[in-house]
């Protein structure tokens, strides 16, 4: 990510931030990766829920716990943050001002939730045609289900997706499992980005800007991908397996001397590569394991011939030897040793961020890591802007912007409206 003064490809936007938890600041963190001014708009005092899910807390100069929460920094760089009661008329009145001048919205409240305020998207398309207005919600803005609140969680259960992730019901520990991370929060986050880019396109060639409807379980749904298509395609309901593959083998998992690794074998040509290099070539002429729909229908007789060999090294060991010869193969990390791997240090998957002088007086929070944006634009790279922003961290030099004086500010502050 760059640090220069060169601009992102998305500079000429902005992008207002009504959106709270995952999905929509996963979004709008990719917008204002990609150089937008995004401008987060968040309850007084209280502000985005995330920031105070923890532990994990961010840890001061003296490295003791803050009560500021890590994970509203996974998903907030190079955002500005604003304080505003959109309960209040002066509240909504600022936000509509801002809308004015937006180029993008993103919101993730209720269905309906703010018609109440005057801040739906028909409400304040009228006043800015240009507005495109991302709506995500669990389900979506119709169908049965349209008021429900929705989590990642729920989505994850109600999609199918915990039905297949996690090991067979046969096996000890068996049973359905969420992912580790919120899987449908983040695809969603990222198919809203990839809607509203889709939109500046349109708006290009019309004038005009649109509501995009985005919806959890649609996503849930969407990202089942070829279990998906396998179900559709012939009524076979998908179950769990494990870390194994419905329709590849070897595709999984095997203990080795010091723990385990993964095999990723692909094609038939990885598979005789792989019998070559640990002395078996017999396997890859045995018509059982001849091709890979065979390996896939005899893979309770070639798992276990093949777990006996790879116990007789280390996982260390099996790199290296497999390496070379376009096997792919590798540890199993957890996220320690993912951060401390020599590809990902090369690649600067880790930014760290100082924090403006006045948050370091009011935290003692000197600097945020978080993870490099995966976009690589070789013209216009992703910025590093802003770290991720104190409650109201912004909100004097926003309402500046509009045009607001010292003393309004302070009118404002004094009758709780930010």
């Amino acid at each position: 990510m760059s640090t220069a003064a060169k601009e992102g490809a998305l500079a000429h936007l902005k992008v207002l931030d009504l959106s709270r938890v995952l999905a929509g600041p996963w979004c709008t963190q990719i917008l204002a990766d990609l150089g937008a001014d995004v401008v987060k708009v968040e309850r007084p005092g209280a502000g985005d829920d995330t920031r105070h899910w923890g532990p994990p807390f961010l840890k001061d100069a003296q490295g003791h716990d803050t009560d500021q929460a890590s994970y509203f920094t996974a998903c907030n760089r190079n955002k500005r943050s604003i304080t505003i009661d959109m309960a209040k008329p002066e509240g909504q009145a600022l936000i509509r001002q801002m809308a004015l001048s937006s180029d993008i919205l993103v919101e993730n409240f209720k269905v309906g939730g703010l018609a109440h305020y005057g801040l739906d998207y028909a409400s304040l398309q009228a006043i800015n045609p240009r507005l495109i207005y991302c709506s995500v919600t669990g389900f979506g803005q119709d169908g049965p289900y349209a008021e429900r609140a929705g989590y990642d969680l729920m989505i994850q259960a109600m999609s199918g997706m915990m039905s297949i992730t996690g090991k067979a019901d046969e096996v000890p520990g068996g049973g359905p499992q969420r992912v580790g991370v919120a899987l449908t929060d983040l695809f969603t986050g990222v198919y809203a980005s990839t809607a509203i880019l889709a939109a500046l396109e349109v708006r290009n060639r019309t004038g005009e800007g649109q509501h995009i409807d985005m919806a959890l379980l649609d996503v849930g749904m969407a990202i089942l991908a070829n279990q998906a298509a396998g179900f559709l395609n012939t009524g076979n309901v998908p179950k769990r397996q494990g870390n194994s593959h419905p329709s590849l083998a070897p595709y999984q998992d095997f203990p080795t001397l010091d723990g385990a690794m993964l095999l990723a074998i692909g094609n038939d040509g990885q598979f005789r590569r792989f019998c070559n290099a640990v002395g078996k070539p017999e396997w890859a002429d045995d018509e059982r394991f001849a091709g890979m729909a065979a390996r896939v229908t005899h893979r309770a007789v070639l798992i276990p011939a093949m777990e006996a060999v790879t116990r007789t090294r280390t996982t260390a060991q099996w790199v290296a030897l497999l390496e070379d010869k376009a096997v792919p193969c590798g540890p199993i990390n957890d996220i320690g040793q993912a951060f401390g791997d020599a590809q990902v240090k090369a690649r600067g998957l880790v930014v760290n961020q100082p924090v403006a002088p006045a948050v370091i007086a009011q935290t003692a929070i000197e600097s945020i890591a978080t993870v490099a944006s995966p976009l690589r634009l070789m013209a216009t790279p992703p910025v590093l802007q802003r770290a991720p922003p104190a409650l109201g961290e912004h909100t004097d030099e926003v309402l500046a912007g509009l045009g607001l004086d010292a003393a309004q500010v302070v009118a404002l502050r004094q009758a709780g409206v930010v």
